[in-house]
């Protein structure tokens, strides 16, 4: 699929938690190219900031994406203001702390947001874009967290686990689609300086938004389904030994998490080493 058509003049985009890093980082590049943006986020303020800065002539909308019938409002109102959907970008989120057994409302928001908000948007949009005539793309914003899961915050963890399953099964169900012009592809940001970051000012190791969006993009040219994100700390080298060590403990019959456990921290190491 030629996505140079895709992310083009006259194209319309959807990007869900919009307002904010990686989705306002990709409005802009959107913009710039001359497509047409509807960003959708629950913050009304920053929804506003982002209408008095963004070029064109955009749609900005207030959603909350754990409500359905808000997501599909979302999507009728834009395709009655432009008629087609060319890029969804399914990116909204947040972090709240929460402990394995503390926070519990902070769990349910969570799950609430970081799942539902993609199935929410998964089955308002795709009915409609898998009888779309013209090629689209669909990307779903993960985290390196839903795959190493590392202590601190599990309900974060819980929740972009369970994205990759989801988007995973979405690009399978799309390819079994008899003549299908949708494209889906998963983002796995790396450490990246975001409003979720508790600093005001960015750590060095993070990388920027529009850091993540060139790496994105140039991803999707390559038709990379797991758009794996490096930093400015982190290579993918780093990344694939991190995850073939978490999946090793089901293999190897070690403690959940043993990255983090006293026993196996020397062994850990010594594998981080190895070239």
């Amino acid at each position: 699929m030629n996505t140079s058509n895709i992310i083009s003049e006259n194209r319309v985009a959807v990007i869900t938690g919009g307002a904010d890093g990686i989705g306002l980082a990709a409005a802009h590049r959107f913009a710039e190219v001359g497509m047409t943006v509807c960003l959708a986020d629950i913050n009304e303020e920053k929804l506003r900031e982002a209408a008095e800065n963004l070029p064109g002539d955009n749609l900005f909308l207030t959603t909350d994406v754990d409500d359905f019938n808000a997501v599909e409002s979302l999507k009728n109102k834009v395709l009655d203001a432009f008629g087609r959907i060319d890029f969804l970008f399914i990116n909204a989120g947040q972090g709240i702390k929460t402990g394995s057994w503390q926070n519990l409302s902070a769990w349910q928001q969570t799950i609430q947001t970081n799942l539902w908000g993609v199935i929410n948007c998964i089955h308002a949009f795709m009915p409609h874009m898998i009888q779309q005539s013209h090629p689209s793309l669909v990307v779903t914003t993960g985290s390196k967290q839903g795959i190493t899961t590392p202590p601190g915050n599990p309900a974060y963890n819980v929740s972009k686990a369970a994205v990759k399953t989801t988007a995973e099964a979405l690009e399978h169900a799309i390819r079994n689609e008899p003549n299908y012009r949708v494209k889906s592809h998963f983002l796995i940001p790396g450490f990246t300086f975001t409003g979720m970051v508790n600093s005001a000012s960015k750590p060095a190791s993070a990388w920027t938004p529009d850091q993540v969006i060139d790496f994105m993009l140039e991803s999707i040219e390559r038709d990379d389904f797991y758009i794996f994100c490096p930093d400015n700390d982190v290579d993918r080298s780093k990344d694939n030994k991190r995850i073939q060590w978490a999946l090793g403990d089901m293999i190897h019959n070690r403690p959940p998490l043993s990255r983090w456990h006293a026993d196996y921290q020397d062994a850990f190491a010594a594998e981080m080493k190895e070239s």
